[in-house]
């Protein structure tokens, strides 16, 4: 990748002036609001192209356009109508707007402004609502993208490859600001933030009401990540919008639309008789770029060191009697074993020894070829495959992957990883979501060991077969479900139902009730959840449920359309943009597009192309050229192809970096040196590394050791009571494996383990009591 383009900056202005996003929340709902503010200072009419990355399952709903006193709202159109339409205004020197969706993947936009004429202004307002996910610690995460890492093309794809340049961050011109409100029928606890904020402002005694903002200074280089957490967060929830007065009965926008939030809780006693197994297969992203620092801190570990202590944990916590393997992939792929072994003590010491000299030195992020090998191997009888997919890049084909996924949902769960700034949502929301499984995202001082800890625990949760939902409503009501059947349920994670109601909601008393059953089967057991909820509309929601019901019945429709391209008549591509255009929310199928024709004077003078340059995480500026991004670009008039976008500097071209210059990683961790002592079976044997870790020498931990208990068993309490007297703080991350040295105690049914405790309590310098270790 070469550096170049910053005399050309230098010179010429650059057109977006600053950036300003209002968020508002409301429960685990967000509606963003982005202004984009724009001025044309040079002496010819020019045009400015904006690539920007979006979460991928946000659902667009309005754009429009601020010139002078005059604002233009943009209409969504079927997406080819939409680009001719730019383009014949473009040549008739009107002034237009054009916002669409890339088809290759959701979370990329493309923001067209043309004719903007010389000395002229403009201000963009774009809009967009969003569910809220919920994170291992039960905060919702909000995230405004602010890096999109450039799209690695698979080898063999079409389409035009991206070429990128770089120019120093001090260049860029514009400001971010950033304002978020906040309620919730329960009380906000606390928010917190990848980036400084002002402090929390509540608005109301009950602190259910709250503002928060960007700390001023803030430089646009990093994904603007929020954490909100609501006191008492797992409460089932319902909330009906009344439909648009302007709009068709019948319809989804005349209708009232219902939104559920379920938290199904399982039995305990059948959550504790189910014996865990399974196949778990890691495929971990070796390209450049996770060479790259977890953030821009030099004294943090880079992403493929993090992913090498998570590797260490994820095998000592794995349960006896499973069967695993590792794949990792770049440019090509490689797979620890040539099938999937038992977990065993020489398997797993085959694999770490591999796992200790992993690198970043594999290239590019070819994930489909890895996947196809995976799926093609025979699943083992009575071991429910779950895969396991860390990866820092984006891919331009997310779509053909996440097809992939869903193609083979029913042979195995898929739990993803999205390590870094600029991880795409789409790719990493899409594997876990087609997967049955969980997606977690890892940014910032985050650390990822945690967070892939829940969610192997969730994969050692049996998996819920049969699931069914059933509603009770009043007479006269009907139910049309929006979002696709639910294939997934954990413990305490939330599961989301859209569904629209026909007939007499509205006539119904404000007394009036619904009822939804969720059954499953879990573990050949029977179980129910339900929840009632009021009819009455909620005030004041506006139409954003049926925004957010719009947005999943048009994405579950464009997956139905890709399974079976070719194979149909175009009906389904019909219904997504009769959708699109009725509920005014994006599709990949569709563009909104604004034409300001009040104005009656041409712009004059050929059209002259900007480059808008963006700080990344490297406090470099980046932008992304591609001479034929799409067909609605024509070489009519003179247009210089130049597409604004941010993206994490550490690109699958650039970072891959040999052994020899690999940064000097610091000491281990205390708790990584523990636990990588840890056997297979849970035990820890007492050697001279053991006491060292426990900050003894060999002498101090022998010689307090009661005279009738084994040594292995003295060296197994002694690393559990370490772990729960000083290791409290990262329970999570040890937890599965301290229960399997649990059981492996109990099974040695040995004598004096009091005794034991309470001699390890006097050496460590710990009170941990008996019980706590589960003794």
């Amino acid at each position: 990748m070469s550096c170049c383009g910053l005399l050309t900056v230098q010179k010429q202005p650059v057109p977006l002036k600053s950036i300003e996003v209002q968020l508002e929340v409301r429960d685990h709902v967000a509606t963003v609001v982005s202004t984009l503010n724009y001025e044309n200072k040079e002496d010819k009419p020019l045009e400015a192209v904006f690539v920007f990355p979006l979460p991928g399952d946000a659902a667009v709903c309005h754009f429009s356009a601020t010139i002078g006193q005059t604002q233009i709202v943009a209409e969504v159109k079927e997406k080819q109508q939409a680009r001719e339409e730019y383009d014949d205004a473009l040549s008739s020197g009107q002034q237009a707007f054009l916002l669409e969706e890339s088809e290759q993947s959701p979370d990329i936009f493309s923001l067209s402004v043309g004719s903007l004429p010389p000395g002229e202004s403009a201000s963009i307002r774009l809009e967009y609502v969003i569910e809220l996910a919920v994170q291992a610690d039960d905060g919702l995460r909000f995230c405004l993208p602010a890096v999109l890492n450039p799209r690695y093309e698979p080898q063999g794809s079409e389409g035009a490859s991206v070429q990128v340049t770089s120019v120093p961050a001090s260049l860029v011109p514009y400001s971010l600001s950033f304002s978020a409100r906040v309620s919730s029928p329960r009380p906000v606890s606390k928010v917190e933030s990848s980036c400084s904020l002002d402090p929390l402002q509540y608005l109301n005694t009950e602190q259910t009401q709250a503002t928060v903002k960007l700390a001023a200074g803030h430089k646009f280089d990093r994904d603007v990540e929020l954490l909100i957490y609501y006191k008492d967060a797992h409460q089932p929830t319902a909330v009906v919008e009344a439909g648009q007065a302007s709009a068709k009965p019948g319809t989804l926008m005349g209708d009232p639309v219902v939104m559920l939030s379920l938290y199904p809780e399982f039995p305990q006693s059948v959550m504790s008789s189910v014996s865990s197994c399974g196949e778990f297969v890691f495929l971990m992203d070796r390209s450049g770029s996770m060479g790259s620092r977890m953030n821009n801190s030099e004294s943090h570990q880079t992403r493929i060191s993090s992913a090498r202590d998570t590797l260490l944990l994820l095998l000592k916590s794995l349960p006896m009697g499973c069967y695993f393997n590792i794949y990792s992939f770049g440019d090509s792929y490689k797979h620890l074993f040539r099938k999937s072994v038992k977990y065993n003590q020489k398997t797993m010491e085959e694999a770490l020894k591999k796992v200790e000299v992993m690198d970043a030195n594999l290239g590019g992020t070819e994930i489909l070829k890895p996947l196809k090998h995976i799926y093609s191997q025979p699943c083992i009888p009575s071991q429910p495959r779950q895969l396991f997919v860390f990866t820092d890049g984006e891919v331009s084909n997310t779509k053909d992957v996440i097809n992939l996924v869903k193609k083979n949902s029913g042979s195995h769960r898929c739990f993803s990883f999205g390590i870094g700034e600029g991880s795409s949502s789409a790719l990493i929301n899409g594997l876990a979501k087609e997967g049955g499984g969980h997606a977690q995202f890892i940014t910032g001082t985050d650390r990822m060991q945690p967070k892939v800890m829940q969610s192997l625990q969730f994969a050692l949760q049996p998996a819920v077969v049969d699931i069914s939902v059933t509603w009770d409503l009043p007479k006269g009501v009907s139910v049309t479900a929006l979002s696709p059947p639910i294939t997934t349920l954990f413990q305490g994670q939330r599961s989301l139902i859209y569904a629209q109601l026909t007939g007499q909601v509205g006539a119904s008393s404000d007394a009036a009730e619904g009822c939804v059953t969720v059954k499953y089967s879990l573990a050949g057991h029977p179980s129910q959840n339900q929840l009632h909820f009021s009819l009455k509309p909620e005030e004041d929601t506006g139409l954003t449920v049926h925004r957010l019901g719009a947005r999943t019945l048009i994405r579950s429709l464009e997956m139905e359309e890709r399974e079976h391209r070719g194979q149909q008549d175009g009906g389904v591509k019909e219904k997504v943009v009769e959708l699109s255009v009725q509920s005014g929310v994006s599709s990949s199928f569709t563009a909104f597009i604004a034409v300001n024709k009040g104005n009656n004077e041409p712009i004059r003078g050929p059209l002259v192309r900007r480059d808008v340059p963006t700080a990344d995480s490297k406090n470099c500026c980046h932008f992304l050229h591609s001479p034929n991004k799409s067909s609605h670009i024509h070489t009519a008039t003179h247009r210089l192809f130049s597409v604004h976008t941010l993206f994490d500097f550490s690109s699958e071209a650039s970072s891959s970096r040999d052994a020899d210059t690999e940064p000097k990683q610091p000491l281990r961790d205390p708790l990584l040196q523990l636990v990588s002592l840890q056997e297979a079976s849970g035990r820890w044997v007492l050697d001279p590394a053991l006491a060292a870790a426990l900050g003894k020498t060999s002498e101090e931990v022998e010689k307090t050791k009661p005279a009738l208990v084994n040594q292995e068993v003295w060296a197994t309490i002694l690393a559990l009571i370490w772990l729960h007297g000083f290791k409290m703080n990262a329970k999570e991350e040890w937890e599965l494996l301290a229960n399997k040295a649990v059981s492996w105690l109990c099974a040695q049914n040995a004598p004096c383990v009091a005794e034991c405790v309470e001699a390890g309590n006097t050496l460590l310098g710990c009170a941990v009591q008996r019980d706590v270790l589960g003794l």
